[in-house]
C-alpha cells in the first residue's frame, strides 16, 4: 500500500510520525558532519527540499528532541552506529527568513522583530530556569527580550542571534548549530521594492557577528535560492562553503534524482515516465543532469495530473520584473528561449543586485540560480542556456498573457487589426493600449529608474509572440539587410500569411521631427534604407506580401502608418 502524500508539509517529524511519503535524505547529515565546513551556505531554487532538510537537520541535532530516536531508526543514517550517540545532543537556534517580505523597510524592521521575539520565547523556560547562567545572564536575556517586544532599537539585530548562542552555549555546556533557511527572502523582497541599500546593510551585520565573531558557534548551514556576493553580504566572513547549482557538494540531497522519482512512481502505480520527465526534468546540480523539483513530484504522485505545480507555488515577481523591465536585447533572447531555443551568456554563480539593472549578464545569472534556466554546455566564461523544462516554459507564457490580461479586449481588437492590415483601428486600439498599460510598466520608484517607452513595446512584443505564435515566428533585434530591426512577424506559412515588419521610434524634435507624421515618415524610411525585409525574402515571402508599418510615440500618444 502507498504512503499517504502530505502535501505542504516542512515538519520532518510529522512526516516519520504519519508515515507518509518520503525521499530518505539523511545522509545528507553524515557528509555534513564529517566535511566539518564552519558554515556552508547551500542555494537552490525554491521548493527544492531546503527547509524540509533543515528541519530533519534540527531533529537529529537539536536537545528539543533527545531520545526520539523513533525517528531516525528505519533511515539510512541509523546503519552508521556512531551517529546513534549524536542526535538530540547540541544546542540548536533554527530560524527561517521565509516570512520576511514586506514591501518597505519599516515594515520589514517589525517583522524582524516579531521574528526575534518568537525565537527567544522558544528558549525562554529552559534559560530562565538554567542553574548554568548567571543571574545577570537571566536578565540580560529578559532585557533584550524586552528591547525586541518594545519595536524600537535596531541596534539590537547586530547582536541578536549572538547573544542567545552564548546563553543557550552556557546553558548546555556545547556550542551551538546554527540553521538558517531562505536566508535571501528579505533581499530579494528589498531588491524588488527599493530597499536594499538598508536591508543589505542589516543582514551584513547581523551575519558577521552571528558566523564570523561568535565563539559560542559550532557550525552553521543557511539555505537561500541566489548567491548574494561576498563584497556586499559576506565581506569579512573568510570561513563560508559554499554549494551552488554547480557544485557537486551535497548535489543529491535538495531535489530528487530521477531513480528516486521513477521509484516513487513505481510505489504510486504510475507508468507515464516520459510524459513525466518531459514536464518536471531538467534541472542540473553538480554532475547530476537529470534533478527534479521535489514540489512538482509530490504533487503529480498525489493528484495523477501534469500540471505547473512549482511554477504557480508562489509568487514569481522578481523574475517577472526582471523581464518585463529588461532591455529590447533581453526581451529579444526571451522570445528566442520561449520558442524552445538557446542563448550564450556570461553566468555567475555570485549574485550582485546592484547589477541587475545595468548588467543583462546578471539577469541571466539570477534565472539560472533559481532554476527557471539551465545550462546546456559550456565554452570559456560563457554558458549556453534554455528554459528547464515544459512545467517552466509554460510560467513564463502564464506571465507574459497576465501582463497583457487586464487590456485584453483592446489587446485582441489590435490583433485583429494589425492582422486585417486595418491602419485605422490599430491606431484607434493602439492608443487606447498605451494609456491603460504605460501606468502598469512604469514601475520605477524615480524618474530615472521608469521603463522608456521602446520597452513598453518590446513588453507588447511578447504579448505577439503569445497570441500569433501558431501563426508567426516573432522575432526582434535581429540583424537583417543592412542594420538591425525592432519586430519581423515571419509567416510559418507565406501563402496564407503576410509577412510583417514593425519599426519603433520615439518622437525627438532634436532629430528635425516638428510632428508626430515626421517621427512616422523616418520609421518607415528606416525600414527601407536599411532592407529590414531580407531576411522574409530569404525565408520564401514574396515582396508583395511583406507589409511594413512604422511606429511613432510620444508619452502615450501612438501614430502608425504604412
Amino acid at each position: 500500500m502507498s504512503r499517504p502524500i502530505a502535501i505542504g508539509s516542512q515538519s520532518f517529524s510529522n512526516i516519520i510520525e504519519e508515515n507518509c511519503f518520503f525521499v530518505d535524505k539523511t545522509l545528507f547529515i553524515k557528509d555534513w558532519w564529517e566535511n566539518k565546513d564552519s558554515v556552508t551556505l547551500i542555494t537552490r531554487p525554491r521548493r527544492f527540499g531546503k527547509t524540509l532538510n533543515l528541519d530533519m537537520m534540527n531533529c537529529f541535532f537539536s536537545t528539543e528532541y533527545e531520545n526520539r530516536a523513533d525517528l531516525f531508526e528505519n533511515l539510512k543514517i541509523w546503519e552508521h552506529e556512531e551517529y546513534r550517540e549524536m542526535q538530540g545532543k547540541y544546542p540548536v537556534i533554527f530560524l527561517s527568513f521565509a516570512g520576511i517580505k514586506d514591501n518597505n523597510y519599516d515594515d520589514v524592521l517589525g517583522t524582524f522583530f516579531d521574528t526575534f521575539v518568537e525565537l527567544y520565547k522558544e528558549h525562554e523556560k529552559i534559560l530562565i530556569e538554567s542553574t548554568n547562567l548567571s543571574e545577570r545572564d537571566k536578565k540580560d536575556f529578559e532585557k533584550i527580550i524586552d528591547v525586541l517586544e518594545d519595536g524600537e532599537d535596531r541596534t539590537i539585530f547586530k547582536s541578536v542571534l549572538k547573544k542567545l548562542s552564548k546563553f543557550l552555549s552556557k546553558h548546555h555546556k556545547k556550542n551551538v548549530i546554527f540553521l538558517l533557511d531562505e536566508y535571501d527572502t528579505p533581499l530579494q523582497e528589498a531588491y524588488v521594492n527599493g530597499y536594499w541599500d538598508e536591508m543589505s546593510e542589516l543582514i551584513r551585520n547581523l551575519f558577521n557577528n552571528t558566523l564570523k565573531t561568535n565563539k559560542y558557534l559550532s557550525r552553521a548551514i543557511l539555505t537561500g535560492i541566489t548567491r548574494v556576493s561576498k563584497e556586499s553580504m559576506f565581506s569579512d566572513l573568510n570561513n563560508l562553503e559554499l554549494c551552488t547549482m554547480s557544485s557537486e557538494k551535497y548535489q543529491e540531497y535538495f531535489g530528487f534524482t530521477e531513480d528516486e522519482v521513477f521509484e516513487s512512481m513505481n510505489e504510486y502505480g504510475y507508468t507515464n515516465k516520459d510524459e513525466v520527465k518531459q514536464w518536471y526534468d531538467g534541472f542540473t546540480i553538480g554532475t547530476e543532469h537529470d534533478m527534479y523539483n521535489p514540489w512538482s513530484i509530490i504533487n503529480f504522485l498525489d493528484k495523477g495530473k501534469l500540471e505547473p505545480y512549482w511554477s504557480n507555488s508562489s509568487s514569481n515577481s522578481l523574475a517577472g520584473k526582471l523581464i518585463k523591465e529588461g532591455s529590447k536585447e533581453i526581451k529579444s533572447d526571451f522570445q528566442t528561449l520561449i520558442e524552445g531555443g538557446t542563448i550564450t551568456k556570461k553566468i555567475d554563480t555570485e549574485m550582485v543586485f546592484s547589477r541587475l539593472s545595468s548588467d543583462e549578464d546578471a539577469v541571466w545569472s539570477l534565472l539560472v540560480s533559481s532554476g527557471y534556466m539551465k545550462p546546456i554546455s559550456r565554452n570559456g566564461k560563457k554558458t549556453e542556456i534554455t528554459i528547464t523544462n515544459y512545467e517552466v516554459r509554460q510560467m513564463f507564457e502564464g506571465l507574459v498573457e497576465e501582463w497583457f490580461g487586464m487590456e485584453r479586449s483592446e489587446y485582441n481588437d489590435f490583433i485583429r487589426a494589425l492582422l486585417k492590415g486595418n491602419v485605422r483601428e490599430m491606431n484607434k486600439t493602439m492608443n487606447e493600449l498605451t494609456l491603460s498599460m504605460f501606468s502598469s510598466f512604469d514601475v520605477g520608484n524615480r524618474p530615472s529608474e521608469r521603463l522608456r517607452p521602446e520597452r513598453f513595446y518590446h513588453g507588447f512584443v511578447l504579448g505577439l509572440l503569445v497570441e500569433l505564435r501558431d501563426r508567426y515566428i516573432v522575432t526582434s533585434n535581429r540583424e537583417s539587410g543592412y542594420g538591425r530591426y525592432d519586430v519581423i512577424l515571419e509567416p510559418r506559412n507565406p501563402a496564407q500569411n503576410d509577412g510583417i515588419i514593425l519599426e519603433f521610434k520615439v518622437h525627438d524634435k532634436e532629430d528635425g521631427e516638428n510632428t508626430l507624421e515626421d517621427t512616422v515618415k523616418s520609421a518607415l524610411m528606416q525600414i527601407e534604407e536599411m532592407k529590414y525585409e531580407q531576411t522574409l525574402i530569404e525565408h520564401n515571402v514574396p515582396e508583395e506580401k511583406i507589409r511594413k508599418y512604422g511606429f511613432a510615440f510620444e508619452g502615450k500618444k501612438v501614430l502608425i502608418a504604412v
